[in-house]
Order: C-alpha cells, then sequence, then structure tokens
C-alpha cells in the first residue's frame, strides 16, 4: 500500500491534518491502534466536547518555545473552526469564560472531521498497530495489516493521558528514533493529592465545591475548587497544574472578593457576640467554615479573638500554602505537559528541522494549552497548518 501521506492517530489534530491534506489532492491514510478514531473526542467536556474558546490568546499556551504556538494560532483561529462547524449547523452554546461546548453531544464534532475526510477521499484505518517505521527515501510503516509506503508521515499520537483510552508514548519514541529532542513531559490539568494532615481535611471536605482564586510562581486563576477523597479539583486546581512542579509550594484565597479586614471592623461593632464560623457563612459554606478554622484552633464567638487570631484566620483564609504530595497522574489528566521539542519543528510547515516528511501536530509536540478548549484548539490549528504542507 503507498499514499502520498500517512497520518499516525485518529484523534483530533489526526484527523484535522487528514482532511486538510486531501482536500489538496493528497492520497492520505489515517491508522489508529484503536477500533475506532476519535476516542478522546467523544469523551471531553462530559460529553459534549469543549470544542475551542472564543479567547484563543498565545498566552493560554505553556511550552518551553513561547513564540511556537503563534504562526499556526493565527493562521487557523478559532473562528475558522467555528465557520467549520457553522457550515454543519451544528448547535452549540458558551459555558463560560468564553468555552464553546455542542449543545447536544461530542459525536457531532467526531461526525463532521469524519464528514470531512470522507469527503476528501481519506482512508482511516483502525486497530492496525505499527511494529516499526523505516525511512530510505520515502517512509515505510510495517504494520499489523502489512508494509505501508509514504512520502510524508506525521505523528499525531497525542500524548500519556488517559492510559485507558489507549494513550501511549510511541509518539515520543518515533520523536527519538529520528534524533528529536524530548522536553520532559508529565501529567496536567490534572488533581492535586495530598498527604497528613492536609489529606485528612479534604477528605473530611470531599464533595465541597468553592471559588477560588490559587497561584503558583506567578500564575494565578480564579474558578471553582473541588476537595476530593485524595485531594483537590476543580478547573482552578487543573488549571494551576500545568505550572506547577513537583516540590513547589501553591497558594489559595478561599476569599478572593472579600477584604476580612474590613468585615472584621463591621462585625467587631455589630456582631461581636456572634461565632465566627457563622460570620464566615455568608461567603462560604459553613461545613468548610467550621472545618477550617478547627484547624487553627479559632472556631469561636469573634468577640474573643485577640489581634494576632484576627491576623492568623486572614493567612489561613487569604493565603493558604500548601506544598501538594503529587498529582492523580496520566490516568485522570486532560492532557501531557511536554514533548517533542519545537526548536526541533517548522513552526510554519510542522516538519522535523533535520528529517524530510516527517512531521509532529497536536499534543506530542511540547506545546499544551489551558483547560477551557485551549487544547482542541491547537490540534485544529497545527493539524491544518501541517495538513497544507504534508
Amino acid at each position: 500500500m503507498k499514499y502520498d501521506v500517512v497520518i499516525l492517530g485518529g484523534g483530533a489534530a489526526g484527523l484535522m491534518c487528514a482532511a486538510t491534506a486531501g482536500h489538496r489532492g493528497r492520497k492520505v491514510a489515517v491508522l489508529d491502534h484503536a477500533n475506532k478514531v476519535g476516542k478522546k473526542i467523544l469523551m471531553s467536556g462530559g460529553g459534549r466536547c469543549n470544542f475551542t474558546n472564543y479567547y484563543i490568546e498565545p498566552e493560554n499556551f505553556i511550552s518551553q518555545n513561547p513564540h511556537f504556538c503563534k504562526s499556526a494560532l493565527s493562521r487557523y483561529t478559532q473562528y475558522d473552526f467555528i465557520s467549520l462547524v457553522d457550515k454543519y449547523h451544528l448547535a452549540y452554546y458558551e459555558k463560560t469564560k468564553g468555552q464553546l461546548f455542542c449543545e447536544n453531544k461530542a459525536q457531532d464534532i467526531l461526525n463532521i472531521l469524519l464528514a470531512e475526510c470522507d469527503k476528501a477521499g481519506v482512508d482511516i484505518v483502525t486497530q492496525c498497530s505499527i511494529e516499526k517505521i523505516k525511512k530510505n527515501k520515502n517512509f515505510k510503516c510495517v504494520t499489523s495489516i502489512g508494509d505501508i509506503k509514504s512520502e510524508s508521515l506525521v505523528v499525531a499520537t497525542g500524548g500519556l493521558s488517559i492510559p485507558t483510552m489507549g494513550a501511549t508514548a510511541f509518539g515520543f519514541d518515533i520523536a527519538k528514533q529520528f534524533g528529536l529532542n524530548i522536553i520532559p513531559y508529565q501529567a496536567s490539568l490534572v488533581p492535586f493529592t495530598l498527604t497528613g494532615n492536609s489529606l485528612e481535611i479534604a477528605k473530611q471536605l470531599s464533595g465541597l465545591s468553592l471559588d477560588v482564586t490559587i497561584q503558583c510562581k506567578h500564575q494565578s486563576f480564579k474558578d471553582a475548587l473541588l476537595f476530593t477523597h485524595r485531594g483537590l479539583s476543580g478547573p482552578a486546581v487543573l488549571q494551576i497544574t500545568n505550572y506547577w512542579d513537583l516540590g513547589e509550594q501553591v497558594t489559595i484565597d478561599f476569599l478572593p472578593d472579600i477584604d476580612l479586614n474590613e468585615y472584621f471592623n463591621s462585625w467587631r461593632e455589630q456582631q461581636s457576640k456572634s461565632e465566627l464560623r457563622n460570620l464566615l457563612g455568608e461567603f462560604v459554606p459553613k461545613r468548610f467554615s467550621q472545618i477550617w478554622l478547627e484547624q487553627i484552633g479559632l472556631n469561636k464567638p469573634f468577640h474573643q479573638l485577640t489581634q494576632e487570631e484576627m491576623s492568623n484566620i486572614v493567612t489561613h483564609f487569604k493565603s493558604w500554602q500548601f506544598k501538594p504530595s503529587g498529582t492523580e497522574g496520566y490516568r485522570t489528566a486532560e492532557v501531557t505537559r511536554g514533548g517533542v521539542d519545537t526548536n526541533d519543528i517548522s513552526s510554519k510547515t510542522f516538519a522535523a528541522n533535520t528529517v524530510d516528511g516527517l512531521y509532529f501536530i497536536g499534543e506530542v509536540l511540547d506545546v499544551t494549552g489551558w483547560l477551557g478548549g485551549y487544547n482542541f484548539q491547537w490540534a485544529w490549528s497545527s493539524g491544518y497548518c501541517a495538513g497544507q504542507y504534508v
């Protein structure tokens, strides 16, 4: 079997690249080891696929080379993908902060990609495992269904997140085989795990959610936090893991819109005999205020508090600092941070600088977006731009 282009991986980036190249008249095959393509698309966004975001900026992406993503994001924007879904009359809505979701189900997005591939004459081959890749003038994929040759080979295999969906390090292995550098990778957009006293608190509060501001290094997010029986989750926590490394400290403000000192002055005059947990219960769930105060032994009437104790309460609620023991890992991670070094890849064509005809797109690259449709947009942008050149 011989093709102009073989694409390894039938996810968002791979299918986008296949359709784009096919529309240019290239003979394209997508090879995937799973029994069907687009599995991560189908499970994303709670089954409704957060397929892009109105507010895509290069600053929403993390990479050792922060300039790499700019070209592709400007050449194929969120509005280009929205035009595609509009062409198919897909119903969608903005959930929050520019995040766009399917009105019905994620299958609608996959159906659009498959329809585009079908129009472009793309061959999609599932349950096809790659045993070896060779290169002379062209590429030869030695597969479970026979040898497949191509002029161009596109690696769109994704990262290691959610191994139950078949995620592997295969894309990184291909990069290493051809001498490309790999930026150390790890699970990201993933819940934190805790140990010791912090874990015991989290277990007591498991299932409780509240809006916070969370900070690590110089990056902060304001969003919902969820206590779990293993630690901390929720959008705010997932976002900050893109910037966190093991051993680093995280700071949380549980009252991001409240000046506690100002309220202390008011309570001193009007409600000094009230229990502090009830006063704080105006802003956070009372279960949280009670347990949080008990941690520092200050769950008592307001008028009994000393100035020093009030200062401790402000610190405890407004800038609680902790070091996560780790994360839940690839099992629940939305993405893999790190990957193929973008310094080895053309930001225009997505071709490897030192290997003719070899391309890398999507999550396998060292480009990781925020939670909220950014990683899908990177898949569409990188897939489309590579599809212009393969």
